[in-house]
């Protein structure tokens, strides 16, 4: 059976305030929570997870909201931006217009390897882009949210490329395409543009060198790890075999109940593989998506405990 990368699963991050960033997410970009949970590694904290309409793979950024941490510091040896598509090059118009009426920090639209796209930040200083899915092929996008606050002909319905930035450029461009089956498709001095499964927006990575600056550290406004698509069970397991075949340090396939997980490191890039599913509606019905504390079966016993220790936020919309 073939192993091969199905495209970007989710992109992981860390917020300093779990209730401001679910409004930026949902009121300002047009995201649907599609599950509020805690990390389950963590149980203090927050994970919260913003996607499509219905939560598909591949178009979901998720976050922490770890109770006093600091605030990262932004360098190379990290996952430096993530993209969200849209559908056309007239939707990134729109949100433009959007990040001035909600002043959004922004930049111009520029071009981005044939497509528009538009930098912007959100409050913490955590940096996006959008980038437009006109002419694009590959990977097909999510569903944008139906009842969100952005016309569903320009909404955000999935992640686009994740830009990463490393001293050691050669041997992470090796690792991607060796280890993990990437495809360069464009490769100048100090950046390169690869490519995996059906390729296209929702399937890239942008690697960028970066031998002068300080290296990153870790804190709210930075990117903890991205996660890479695998089919199914039986793929993770092959994964699981290809790590150990290569020596390298994993930390096992782990039960999110949402779904499967395997963890490892490149460097100082944690890199998760995901499988598609099960998915985000096995515990809630899709009308009240992330409006309440959902736990995993092996956490519910502990319900009373997590509640009492994070900070409640209301993120109620089905009767508004």
């Amino acid at each position: 059976m073939t192993i091969e990368l199905l495209g970007l699963h989710h992109v992981t991050a860390m917020t300093d305030d779990a209730s401001r960033n679910y409004k930026f997410f949902t009121d300002v970009l047009g995201m649907r929570l599609v599950k509020k949970t805690v990390n389950q590694d963590d149980i203090q904290t927050y994970h919260t997870f913003f996607a499509d309409d219905e939560g598909n793979a591949g178009t979901d950024m998720t976050f922490f909201d770890f109770p006093g941490q600091p605030q990262g510091i932004r360098g190379t040896n990290s996952i430096s931006r993530t993209s969200f598509r849209v559908p056309n090059d007239e939707a990134i118009e729109v949100y433009k217009k959007r990040f001035e009426e909600f002043d959004v920090e922004h930049g111009e639209i520029e071009t981005l390897f044939g497509h528009k796209v538009l930098t912007f930040e959100e409050e913490d200083g955590q940096r996006f882009q959008l980038i437009s899915d006109e002419n694009n092929e590959g990977v097909s996008a999510g569903i944008p949210w139906q009842n969100g606050p952005v016309d569903t002909k320009h909404a955000i319905y999935g992640l686009g490329p994740i830009e990463i930035t490393v001293t050691y450029f050669d041997e992470f461009k090796e690792a991607l395409t060796e280890i993990y089956g990437m495809t360069v498709i464009k490769d100048e001095s100090e950046v390169a543009l690869l490519e995996m499964g059906e390729g296209g927006n929702g399937a890239q990575v942008i690697l960028r060198k970066d031998d002068t600056s300080r290296p990153a550290m870790q804190g709210y406004g930075e990117v903890h790890h991205v996660s890479f698509r695998v089919k199914d069970h039986d793929a993770i397991v092959k994964w699981h075999e290809k790590y150990k075949t290569h020596r390298m340090g994993n930390s096992g396939i782990v039960d999110r109940f949402y779904f499967e997980a395997l963890y490892t490191r490149i460097g100082h890039i944690l890199i998760e593989l995901s499988t598609d599913g099960p998915g985000f509606m096995t515990d809630e019905p899709y009308e009240t998506l992330g409006e309440s504390l959902a736990l995993p079966p092996f956490l519910e016993p502990k319900r009373e405990e997590i509640e009492a220790q994070v900070r409640p936020f209301d993120t109620t919309r089905s009767d508004k």
